[in-house]
C-alpha cells in the first residue's frame, strides 16, 4: 500500500516527488515516456523559455545559469539531472489510461495507493476547434511541430493568436519558410521588456494574496498576451508577423499545403473521468494546472508552492 502514485514526470510530477521524498512518503511515479523531461523533449527545437533560469527553478535544487533565455534541451537536462539528483522513484514506459477507486484506495497500473497525484500536464490533450469545411493539405497541431527544414519548399498556414503561434510564424518566416499567419483577433504583444521575471513576479503577488484569503487580484495589464522573445521581436522587426483574419472555412485555405494548429491544450485528465466523483473523489490531487490550482502553477517557477501542499496533505502535515 503507497501512500501515493504521482502520475506524470514533468516540471510538476517532479516538483510534487521533491517534496513527497521530502516528508517521508512511499510512492512511485508512473510516466508514458521513456526518457526525461516531461513534455519539452517534444517540442520544437527553437522553443525557449520566457524567462531567465534563475526564474525557472524546481523545489530544492535551481536550474543551472544559461546567458539568455535557456533553450529546450537545457530545460530537459536540468530534469534529467534533477530527477538523479534525488533519485525519484520514475517508472518510465507506464502510460495510465484509467485510474479506478474502490471508495477507498485507488489502483493504477497495478499499484495501490491511499492517494494520486495527476501531474500530466497538457502536451498529450492538444485543442484543435472545429472550423467548417476541409483541408487536402498536410495538418499538424503545434504540439508536433518540430523545425522549418520540414515544410521547405511549401506554403503553410499557422493559426493561434497565443505565444505559440507567434513563436512558430517567427521561426518559419525567418527560415525562409512562405506562412500566413491566422488569428480571431490581431496580435497582442507585450512590451520588448516583459518577460517571464515579471509574469512570474505577478503570480507570485496574486498567489500570496489569494493565500491569505484577500482574493485573486487578477493578472497584471501589460498590453497583450504574447512575450517579445529575441526570435518573436526580429521577425516582427523584419515585418513578418502579419496576422490575417481567421477564415470562416477551411475551404478558404485551398492555396496552402500545410497546416499548423497553434490553438492550446486541455488540461491531460481522462484517465480520471470515470471516478463517479471525478475530480472531487478523497485523495486525489491534481497539479500543474493554473486553472485548477492557481496562479503559477502551469509554470516551472510557479509549481513549488502547490505542490507543497498537496505532499503535505497527503501526509498529513498541514
Amino acid at each position: 500500500m503507497l501512500d501515493a502514485v504521482v502520475v506524470g514526470a514533468g516540471q510538476s510530477g517532479l516538483a510534487v516527488s521533491y517534496y513527497l521524498r521530502k516528508y517521508g512518503a512511499d510512492f512511485v511515479v508512473l510516466d508514458a515516456s521513456d526518457t526525461p523531461g516531461g513534455a519539452w523533449p517534444h517540442y520544437w527545437d527553437a522553443l525557449t523559455l520566457f524567462s531567465r533560469a534563475e526564474f525557472s527553478n524546481l523545489p530544492g535544487w535551481p536550474m543551472p545559469s544559461y546567458e539568455g533565455y535557456p533553450p529546450r534541451d537545457h530545460v530537459v537536462t536540468y530534469f534529467s539531472r534533477y530527477e538523479q539528483r534525488y533519485d525519484l522513484p520514475i517508472h518510465r514506459g507506464e502510460r495510465v489510461e484509467r485510474v479506478l477507486h474502490d471508495g477507498s484506495v485507488f489502483t493504477v497500473n497495478g499499484y495501490v495507493a491511499r492517494n494520486v497525484v495527476m501531474a500530466t500536464g497538457i502536451w498529450s490533450a492538444p485543442f484543435v476547434p472545429f472550423v467548417p469545411g476541409s483541408f487536402a493539405g498536410e495538418q499538424i497541431h503545434s504540439a508536433t511541430y518540430a523545425r522549418p527544414e520540414d515544410f521547405a519548399g511549401r506554403r503553410v498556414a499557422v493559426v493561434g493568436g497565443g505565444n505559440s503561434g507567434a513563436q512558430i510564424v517567427a521561426d518559419l518566416a525567418l527560415a525562409g519558410i512562405d506562412v500566413q499567419w491566422f488569428t480571431r483577433r490581431p496580435p497582442a504583444f507585450m512590451p520588448d521588456n516583459v518577460d517571464g521575471e515579471q509574469l512570474f513576479r505577478r503570480n507570485r503577488e496574486r498567489f500570496v494574496a489569494i493565500a491569505r484569503g484577500d482574493g485573486d487580484p487578477g493578472g497584471a495589464d501589460f498590453g497583450g498576451d504574447i512575450v517579445m522573445v529575441p526570435e518573436v521581436r526580429r521577425a516582427r522587426e523584419r515585418g513578418l508577423l502579419t496576422a490575417e483574419p481567421m477564415v470562416g472555412s477551411l475551404d478558404e485555405l485551398s492555396s496552402f499545403d500545410a497546416l499548423i494548429w497553434a490553438t492550446g491544450f486541455r488540461p491531460a485528465l481522462s484517465a480520471v473521468r470515470g471516478l463517479e466523483h471525478g475530480l472531487d473523489t478523497p485523495g486525489l490531487y491534481v497539479l500543474g494546472f493554473d486553472s485548477l490550482n492557481g496562479p503559477g502553477a502551469g509554470t516551472i517557477g510557479g509549481v513549488s508552492p502547490f505542490a507543497r501542499d498537496i505532499a503535505r496533505r497527503i501526509m498529513g502535515k498541514r
